[in-house]
């Protein structure tokens, strides 16, 4: 398997460089972060949630939680849970459910990060699949994602 290519193609056109890593299979944050060999902190996590209707992607360290109560309040929303997977798997046509990159401006969704990931030089996502992440450094995500950030999540234990 590779990136989707609209994935790949958008980094390339952004002239950023990125590396490209493949996996034994994982559907977890923390199995993926096993699999490669890293702290489950160092891997970006993508949960979508909705907020009054709306679907927003929210990237957390692997090893955190969102802290709904916590990102509603950022957001000022009167209502926020975690999105059904039949809420957004559309959304993501290219990508295995629960597999998502956090580059949301590639689905037209609100990105927020946060802000205990950009303390890394570098950001470590999947790429599409649960077999497969892109690492590259925060600076040229938060360039290319333009993500708003903020306090929400919490370790678990």
């Amino acid at each position: 398997m590779s990136i989707p290519k609209h994935i790949s193609e958008f980094l390339d056109s952004q002239r950023v460089w990125y590396q490209h890593f493949t996996h034994s299979l994982a559907y977890t944050a923390q199995g993926i972060a096993h699999a490669q060999h890293i702290s489950g902190k160092h891997l970006a996590k993508v949960v979508i949630v909705k907020a009054d209707g709306n679907l927003i992607m929210a990237v957390v360290p692997g090893n955190h939680r969102v802290d709904l109560q916590r990102l509603g309040e950022i957001l000022n929303a009167d209502s926020i849970r975690l999105a059904a997977e039949d809420e957004f798997k559309d959304i993501f046509p290219d990508c295995e459910l629960g597999a998502m990159p956090p580059l949301g401006n590639l689905y037209k969704l609100d990105v927020w990060v946060d802000a205990s990931l950009n303390s890394h030089p570098h950001i470590l996502f999947n790429a599409g699949s649960h077999s497969e992440t892109i690492l590259m450094s925060i600076a040229d995500f938060d360039r290319l994602v333009q993500p708003k950030i903020g306090t929400f999540s919490v370790l678990m234990h």
